[in-house]
């Protein structure tokens, strides 16, 4: 993926970024090479010598080096083959720019949906992470890409999902196809927040998968599995102190995930129980669903309808940022006449929560602080505050060492 000045129009300077097999719109997503008929001497004759080099390792049964050439397979883009690691990174969502933090990456991210919003909610959780620093305010704002910021940006690759991407306004078919080509492959899935369905669009076929799925995918194409492994181990002990101290079903509480940039004008709800990673921090502790399926998850809902439903705990997201006050939040709850007779409302138990396209990292942290605010007396108290950073937790209540997270982020595992 070397950076020369080959011109845009026909063939491309990443002679071996390529999709093998992606059906988009009906058709597919070539890259650089795939064997097009147009292609130059030149390039048949380094497309061959790489194939020849790839039959003598095999042949002699050596170990794969480092810069091979390699592949990775993701929906809803298919195969798609790399030369060497990526190096600058293009991200539309947080979670995808949460997945590059967690492997070492973070400083290689060129681009981020709001950037001054989720640098200052990563490092809400960065300040517990000894060692460990992410500096995003300043990078190109991502939600409203433009294909010729990306061109701009000649990233290595794309850590965002065409199917979703191809919804903006002035994003065509054609667009995403030309960018693969031209620039570098898409590989990102975002639709898996809440198995949500792709637009008209997209007619090829869309596969979901979990947060951490995902996230070892997005791990081979960046060529750092063994972070990915070890953070996996991590999220592994979670979940199984989880599993060892959640209470019988009866005593478990109902519970709400709500958002809202004026608690009393708009919110909306989202149900705990959705199958995407939305809520991949909340399912493992098998919480109550306070709407009990009555509401599709991401709804609007007013007081009444929150009332009705009586969660026993409600969840705020965003509620970690430092602009926001929680206590302002709970009071504003507690002085509307019908907010103030929801349970969760009355017995204090109205949580924040950090974001909603969650990387790895903040899925951590978002697993201890949601099994704590859920069940006090299993896993400890959450310490009630008002903005700052993620509290300070002590050593014997933690779900998970915060210096080994570091140290994988780091490198020093």
């Amino acid at each position: 993926m070397g950076h020369d000045e080959t011109p845009r129009a026909g063939l491309t300077r990443r002679d071996y970024v390529k999709y093998g097999g992606a059906a988009v719109g009906g058709s597919l997503l070539a890259g650089c090479t795939g064997g097009s008929d147009s292609a130059s001497t030149t390039d048949s004759e380094t497309e061959a010598a790489a194939q020849t080099a790839t039959e003598t390792a095999t042949e002699t049964e050596t170990e794969t080096p480092a810069d091979a050439s390699y592949s990775v397979t993701m929906s809803p883009v298919g195969t798609v083959e790399f030369d060497e690691s990526p190096r600058s990174i293009f991200t539309r969502l947080s979670h995808h720019a949460g997945m590059a933090f967690a492997l070492g990456r973070g400083d290689d991210v060129n681009a981020v949906n709001g950037p001054a919003y989720y640098d200052a909610t990563w490092k809400q959780f960065t300040a517990r992470l000894p060692g460990v620093e992410v500096d995003w305010a300043d990078l190109y704002p991502s939600w409203e890409t433009s294909k010729e910021k990306l061109y701009e940006l000649d990233s290595d690759v794309h850590l965002a999902d065409p199917a979703w991407v191809v919804q903006l306004e002035q994003w065509d078919m054609g667009d995403i196809e030309e960018v693969a080509e031209n620039i570098s492959p898409w590989f990102g899935n975002s639709l898996s927040a809440r198995h949500a369905s792709p637009t008209d669009e997209w007619t090829g076929d869309y596969e979901y998968y979990t947060l951490w799925e995902q996230f070892g995918k997005v791990a081979q194409v960046l060529r750092e599995e063994e972070r990915y492994e070890a953070l996996t181990a991590v999220r592994t002990d979670v979940l199984a102190t989880i599993e060892d101290g959640l209470p019988p079903e009866d005593e478990r509480p109902s519970v709400v995930l709500l958002t809202a940039s004026d608690i009393e004008t708009q919110v909306w709800a989202y149900t705990v129980g959705n199958p995407g990673f939305l809520t991949s921090h909340i399912r493992p502790l098998e919480p109550h669903d306070a709407f009990e399926g009555s509401i599709e998850s991401g709804s609007t809902v007013d007081f009444e309808a929150l009332l009705e439903a009586d969660p026993d705990v409600v969840l705020f997201l965003s509620g970690m940022q430092p602009n926001v006050s929680m206590n302002d939040l709970r009071a504003t709850l507690e002085d509307d006449p019908v907010a103030a007779e929801i349970s969760a409302v009355q017995n204090g138990h109205v949580y924040p929560q950090g974001a909603r396209y969650q990387g790895p990292i903040l899925n951590l942290f978002q697993l201890e602080m949601s099994a704590k605010q859920f069940y006090p007396e299993e896993f400890g108290e959450w310490p009630t505050s008002d903005g700052g950073p993620y509290p300070e937790i002590p050593a014997e209540e933690q779900l998970f060492d915060r210096q080994r997270v570091a140290d994988i982020i780091n490198g020093d595992f």
